[in-house]
């Protein structure tokens, strides 16, 4: 998906985290989801950047469009 996010087997159990860190696209979407600001992120993570945390965003939108709906024939 993105080169900023990696999957390991031996980095937080196998979660989408920031390439590099250990901080998982889901801390940052937390964040996000609960009001944070960017600038508020990059203080409690001075090892994010910007740019970081928008490929946690472009990272759950790509995933949003891999589902599908499927609707029941009437």
């Amino acid at each position: 998906m993105s080169s900023i996010i990696e999957i390991q087997p031996d980095v937080c159990s196998g979660k989408p985290v920031v390439i590099g860190t250990r901080v998982t696209v889901s801390t940052v979407l937390s964040y996000l989801s609960a009001g944070d600001s960017i600038e508020s992120i990059l203080e409690a993570h001075p090892e994010l950047t910007r740019e970081m945390i928008l490929a946690c965003l472009d990272y759950a939108r790509r995933l949003g469009d891999m589902h599908v709906l499927v609707q029941k024939a009437s």
